[in-house]
This record gives C-alpha cells, structure tokens and sequence, in this order.
C-alpha cells in the first residue's frame, strides 16, 4: 500500500490483492479474511505522519550511529525532508496520510492503526525508538488537538467501516477478484468504466482503478440466520501525480450514489456541497493522489450482474 500510493510502478495488483484481505496467503487452508492483521505502520518503523515526511531514517539519537533500524522504508517525503512550511507539499502529505488510512480502514480484514496516528505523532523521523523513553516515543497530548481535522477524518473512517458489513466481510470475494470478469461480488473498473483486462494489470503504469462492492451480494447470514446485505460502494482511486476523470458505471452497479468521503477534503465540508447524487454515466474529477468513496442505498438499484 506504500508503494501504490507513493506511485511506485507494477503495484496495482499487489494493491488489489491486500485490499480484498489476502486471499493469496490465507484462503487454501480455510482461513477467512479477518485472518489478516491489516497495517499501514506500526511500532517498529516510521509513524504515519513520519512516512510522507522523511525518505530516510534519522535514528541518530539512538547513539549507534544511525546503523540501527530499517533502511527501506517504502516512504516518501514528498519533495522536502523533515518539516517544512512549503504548504503544497503540507497539503499533499496530510492528503496522502488521509489516502493511506482510508485504504486501511476500507479494507477486507481487520485494521490496525499504530498509536498516535491519527494524531499526527511524529517520531522526527526515527524509526526505532526503543531507547527513547522521551517525547520522541511519547504521544504529546497537550497538543493532540492541532491535529483534530485528521482525527475527524480517521473517525469518520471508523464509523463508516463499523456502519457497513460490506467492508467487514467473513468470506472472500468469489469469482476472479483481481481480472475483473464474471464477478458478482466485486468488480474493478477503469476511469473509463471498462472492467479491467489482463493487460491492465500488468500495466506497470497503471496507478488507477474504481472498485465496485456489492453489498447486495454478502453470502453471510446473521445471528438470526438472516441474509446480511448492505449498501453498494463505489471507491474511485487515483494515485496518479495528475486529476484524472471517472465515468461512472451504467445503472447495473446502482441508479444514484452518493459521495462520501473524498480524501481532498478534510473535514468533509466540501464533500457534503458538491455535485452530491451523481447518476450512472456521470463524468467525476479526482484529484491529483486522491480517493473518493460513493455509497448507492440499498434501496436504490438492483443487484450487479456482471
């Protein structure tokens, strides 16, 4: 997920394989998605905020001559290393902090956020803390609240996630989740919402896909023996370094939807003011390394076919 989202190349299969819960590591011995423990960052590396913030690591402190610790930490720092007040750079790394949690939070499995993350907590780019019982390693509490916008957002994850079994499934996505043929229960889209082709998976370019779930189509019941169905979501995603414009698919995925979240938009303010019910067919902008996620109600459509 850090190289998708850092633009590396040959990553977008690799993309969809985590994002769907794993199936390639867990699935031939029975094992379900949940199976998979799904993180960003964790206690041994960068923190999120130190991820789009450094390219290397500054362990120095740590008094072993910056020897200790990982070298290849799949980050980014987006032009700048360490802190600066380039408020381009400012934005897009708060806005890729942003991209990676709703990633996490929307994937299959069960998300694990390192602590502080969604704080802002910085380590100054340490990624090794071990011996620094000190503000490097403590979460600066007094000042947790400069950083509300992004706990906002990472709240907003967590009830939409908690909201919606469709981003909790028990089972795996049947059919052939990555290749994008004959699939009911997930389909992955181009810009142009054409299902992707073999040759668009291997397109070592590629850094976009919409993902089309189902929650029409959740082959699990309840504690009452009821069939589980939810909401359908759409999430168009762009990690692309230009905007690029989805087409939204035809009226078999769903006949309105309803824009969500839009990783562009902190606060969500903005999110609520646009263009808000777009129909199938409707021409979408993303921005530049961006995510926008669309719900169709469950009373609006019909199930998915293709």
């Amino acid at each position: 997920m850090r190289d998708f989202w850092r633009s590396e190349p040959a990553s977008l299969a690799e993309f969809a394989s985590r994002f769907t819960g794993s199936s390639d590591l867990y699935e031939a011995d029975g094992r379900r998605p949940f199976a998979s423990i799904n993180f960003i960052t964790a206690h041994d590396g960068f923190t999120l905020t130190d991820l789009v913030s450094y390219n290397d690591k500054h362990n120095h402190p740590n008094g072993e001559d910056n020897r200790d610790g990982q070298s290849h930490n799949r980050s980014w720092n987006h032009g700048v290393e360490g802190p600066t007040t380039d408020a381009t750079i400012v934005a897009l790394r708060q806005r890729q902090q942003r991209n990676l949690l709703a990633t996490l939070l929307l994937s299959q499995g069960v998300p694990m956020i390192s602590h502080g993350d969604e704080l802002g907590r910085t380590q100054a780019g340490n990624n090794n803390v071990y011996c620094q019982d000190n503000q490097t390693s403590w979460i600066d509490w007094d000042n947790a609240h400069r950083h509300d916008e992004l706990t906002a957002f990472t709240a907003a994850l967590t009830t939409l996630r908690a909201a919606h079994p469709v981003f909790r499934r028990h089972r795996f996505f049947q059919g052939r989740p990555i290749h994008g043929s004959d699939i009911k229960d997930i389909a992955w889209l181009r810009p142009d919402d054409q299902q992707m082709t073999d040759q668009d998976w291997t397109n070592h370019s590629a850094k976009t896909v919409a993902i089309f779930l189902n929650g029409r189509d959740i082959p699990e019941q309840d504690a009452l023996g009821e069939p589980i169905t939810d909401d359908s979501f759409l999430l168009l995603i762009n990690a692309h370094h230009q905007p690029l414009t989805f087409t939204l698919p035809d009226q078999t995925y769903g006949r309105t939807w309803q824009i969500l979240i839009d990783t562009t938009d902190p606060r969500l303010t903005k999110t609520s003011r646009r263009q808000n019910h777009p129909k199938p067919g409707s021409r979408l902008r993303v921005a530049a390394r961006a995510l926008l996620v669309l719900r169709c109600p469950l009373t609006h459509g019909k199930p998915a076919t293709t």
